[in-house]
């Protein structure tokens, strides 16, 4: 790559430059780069070494956490829970209710997750994630319409957060996949599900890329939250019987959850890091 010496006037000297670079009349000729190369080289090491720490750090914490506060919490709340939506509810009924919860709760700004381990608890993996998904798919799609109609109110709401306006702003930027994509990358990095909801509206978004990406930037979530309702209703089977998982059970819960958390937390690292080259990008174009 080739510099004109009156346009690096000041920067590179042409007279004490000593392997830096070689002069050729009217040009300079730049070094080869090693030094970014061998810095972006380290961030990244540095990057794997953090995940790495964290895969330790929540390791020893499940293991207390599960050993002693577990049982108590277990035979306290989740047993109980079982037993009163066995003795009222019917299973369609409940997946009715489930269903409901999960597709309403968002517009109203309330959490729908304790909903979402009820569904993994009960239906499992194959129809917990079919209830959820088109359960969350509604609870996506109505605040965005209902959003529509206080467009403007939540515009003013953003200005008061310009830094956080920006970043929900490159969802409506761009093309159908660019959009999709920046969708996907909200949705994965800690940006407030419940907010997004209805922030999205306020940018020039189109309704297919904001589902379709929304769907598939909280697959992982869904996942996440079925397994581990999975693991509550085994531990709270165990108790109920008077007896408690074996030693490889437990063993086998704690590894995956602490996999399945350090698989969360680098997918969120890597879209906040995405979502800020996709910032500087769009500010530099």
């Amino acid at each position: 790559m080739t510099y004109r010496a009156q346009d690096v006037e000041g920067i590179v000297d042409l007279e004490t430059k000593s392997g830096a670079g070689e002069v050729n009349g009217d040009y300079v000729r730049l070094g080869d780069g090693e030094p970014q190369c061998c810095s972006t080289k380290c961030s990244s090491l540095w990057w794997w070494v953090r995940v790495a720490l964290l895969c330790v750090l929540l390791c020893a914490a499940a293991v207390p956490l599960v050993i002693f506060a577990g049982p108590l919490i277990i035979k306290k709340v989740v047993v109980p829970i079982l037993d009163w939506e066995r003795a009222t509810f019917s299973t369609s009924v409940l997946g009715l209710l489930l269903f409901s919860c999960i597709a309403l709760f968002p517009s109203m700004l309330l959490p729908s997750s304790p909903c979402m381990w009820i569904a993994g608890m009960t239906f499992g993996y194959g129809y917990g994630f079919l209830l959820i998904i088109s359960a969350s798919s509604v609870g996506m799609s109505l605040p965005f319409f209902v959003g529509s109609f206080f467009r403007d109110n939540i515009h003013r709401w953003l200005e008061k957060w310009p830094k956080k306006a920006a970043i929900v702003r490159l969802a409506g930027e761009g093309d159908w996949f660019h959009q999709f994509r920046a969708v996907i990358l909200l949705r994965i990095s800690p940006f407030p599900y419940l907010i997004f909801n209805y922030a999205a509206v306020a940018t020039n978004v189109k309704y297919g890329p904001y589902i379709s990406g929304s769907l598939i930037g909280t697959i992982h979530e869904i996942f996440i939250t079925i397994y581990s309702g999975r693991v509550l209703r085994s531990l709270a089977d165990a108790t109920n019987t008077g007896g408690f998982l074996s030693v490889q059970q437990v063993l086998y819960d704690i590894i995956g959850f602490c996999i399945a958390a350090a698989a969360t937390a680098a997918i969120t690292i890597y879209a906040k890091s995405t979502l800020q080259n996709l910032q500087v990008e769009d500010e530099l174009s």
